[in-house]
């Protein structure tokens, strides 16, 4: 990770964690971590996935090991050397085009992103052995870099291409541009080997992205780029609609292989994700298309003119590196001097895995230390510190510019609800731009896959019925608490006259779930709850009858002597309240 960026910042992401993230508050803000790039359990291990499977598939390139080498997990395009962006903390694209220019002299970065790919762009900004193309949205939109006048400095001028473009892109006009300006870059710059990165938030209907991209406009692309038989590692991305990404994605990985994938989709826990249509295709929608075509063709002419400046394509001297060693040494691995059977790559691998071995607690050893190879007209941050202090720069106090977010610019046309359809998959845009008879075909197509996922669906609860035949259903539950209750209220059940008719009345009585008093919170005991409940509240005398009285419903009419035993606890509970107040105004008059 240390290739491009800088050990303090590798350092900071391997020790923060959500636990320990007040004490690197300080830090935070100086790596922009916090906002669009949360800490979170796992981080650094998932830095070091993404980066080493794009490490792992340059080498595989670089060894011909592989024609194209596949990283899904990366494709962070956003990273900085120093600084975290826009979802992207470790910058595996670079690393892995640093990897490749170890033994290609030329390589060619093709971002397809929604997003300008700024992080990739700006480490390689002024070099000619890469050239970086970007198609993205320019204007008010993260992280609003990608000028079509942006086109590198120095030794890079004319190696860094940006196509601007309008809302509603679709794949007629997609294509218009993509296959020409790639065509002509090929014949300029003739790369030696070709990183693509396939962000999904192109696609119709993404959260973030604002492009009207179906998914065999977007595999286009790939289809495209792979016709010209280079090495080439292909990389995810950005794409935040679940559901369009990895069905892109795995018919893109069907392209490479040349393996054309049908319609129908495996049944797997998240089939549902993929309702109402259940089908592999990403259909675009009938968005507006903002890029006219004399938009298009002007922004085109621009590029071809800034390619035409580089005039031949770039050379480098490459160094042959000897397989065998210079120097005559005796061989661990061959102690019979039977020749040594190891290449170069093998060796450093192998001494690399012993000093793993020996120095598992030192993330660089002395031999890793003396491998590494500094420029020096390299600056690191200190020597900007002192150069400003010796200028007499100083920070003006006032608050920090707020960096732009990548989430500050959603698609209006998506359903950004939480918890909406779109967020669990159950809505996906169609085209309404198609012919009758191809509208026709894709309905009977709809229509097929509906009646598969109902049968489907039928199944699993026929499944489950059998394993658990006497579940009782909800709503069975509630016609039993709904008859309970109305026998409970019927004239027929009510209880007699008698007085201690309640004590055995209740146990004849079917109640509802929904039918059980519960006593008030703020009452102090018992007798209070049963005397501001209703009717039955108020207990007789016996204990016995109280209890049972206390279970039974609301709605049981009460007997004549009940009522006459109300009557007279009422009675006499006010002649109480009368002497009471009798002998707090005698009181009272004496103390006066």
């Amino acid at each position: 990770m240390t290739q491009f960026h800088t050990d303090e910042y590798v350092d900071f992401l391997s020790k923060v964690t959500p636990d320990n993230m007040d004490s690197y508050a300080k830090e935070q803000g100086k790596y922009n971590v916090g906002d669009d790039c949360p800490v979170f359990d796992g981080l650094f291990e998932y830095c070091g996935i993404s980066a080493g499977g794009s490490m792992e598939g340059a080498a595989r390139l670089n060894r011909q090991k592989c024609d194209v080498a596949v990283n899904w997990a990366g494709g962070l395009h956003h990273a900085k050397k120093s600084e975290a962006s826009g979802f992207c903390y470790i910058n595996d694209i670079v690393l892995g085009i640093i990897e490749l220019l170890r033994f290609k002299s030329r390589v060619l970065y093709i971002d397809i992103d929604v997003h300008h790919g700024d992080g990739v762009e700006e480490a390689f900004y002024s070099t000619d052995r890469v050239m970086t193309c970007s198609f993205h949205k320019y204007g008010e939109y993260f992280p609003g870099t990608g000028e079509l006048r942006d086109i590198g400095v120095g030794n890079g001028k004319n190696y860094a291409v940006n196509f601007p473009l309008r809302d509603g892109m679709d794949d007629v006009a997609y294509k218009s541009v993509f296959e020409p300006i790639i065509a002509k870059i090929m014949e300029f710059f003739r790369p030696d080997a070709v990183v693509l990165q396939c962000g999904g938030d192109s696609l119709s209907g993404d959260r973030l992205g604002c492009f009207n991209l179906s998914m065999r406009g977007h595999a286009n692309c790939v289809k495209y780029v792979k016709s010209f038989n280079l090495p080439t590692l292909v990389l995810g991305g950005g794409g935040y609609t679940m559901r369009n990404v990895a069905r892109t994605w795995a018919y893109e990985t069907g392209q490479l292989v040349g393996q054309e994938m049908g319609p129908e989709l495996p049944y797997t826990d998240y089939y549902e994700y993929y309702s109402p249509d259940f089908e592999l295709d990403v259909r675009p929608s009938n968005m507006d298309n903002a890029n006219s075509p004399e938009y298009l063709e002007k922004i085109k002419l621009q590029v071809f003119e800034n390619l035409s400046r580089t005039r031949f394509a770039p050379s480098v001297q490459m160094t042959d590196v000897p397989r065998s060693p210079l120097v005559v040494q005796p061989n661990e691995n061959d102690p019979d001097n039977e020749g040594d059977t190891e290449d170069l790559d093998e060796r450093e691998q192998r001494l690399d895995d012993k000093d793993d071995d020996e120095n598992p607690d030192s993330r660089y050893t002395e031999r890793k230390w003396d491998a590494r190879i500094e420029r020096d007209d390299e600056f690191e941050d200190s020597d900007d510190e002192e150069m400003d202090a010796l200028l007499g720069v100083k920070k003006q106090p006032g608050a920090e510019p707020r960096r732009p977010r990548i989430t500050d610019h959603k698609n209006p046309y998506a359903d950004m609800a939480e918890g909406s359809l779109a967020e669990s998959g159950t809505t996906t845009p169609l085209d309404t731009t198609l012919p009758p008879a191809a509208a026709q075909a894709d309905q009977m197509v709809v229509d097929r896959a509906q009646a598969a996922n109902a049968a489907v669906g039928d199944a699993i609860m026929a499944a489950k019925a059998s394993e658990d035949p006497h579940a009782v259903q909800p709503a069975m539950g509630e016609e039993v608490a709904s008859n309970g209750t109305q026998r409970a209220r019927s004239p027929q059940n009510a209880p007699s006259t008698n007085a201690q008719a309640p004590a055995a009345e209740p146990e004849d009585v079917e109640m509802g779930e929904d039918d059980v008093a519960e006593p008030p919170a703020n009452a102090p005991n018992s007798n209070n709850t049963q005397a501001g409940a209703g009717p039955t509240a108020t207990p007789p005398p016996d204990p016995t009858v109280a209890e049972t009285t206390t279970t039974a419903p609301e709605d049981i009419e009460m007997g004549d002597g009940a009522a006459e035993a109300k009557e007279e606890g009422r009675q006499e509970r006010d002649a109480e309240d009368v002497q009471g107040e009798m002998k707090r105004e005698g009181e009272a008059g004496g103390i006066n």
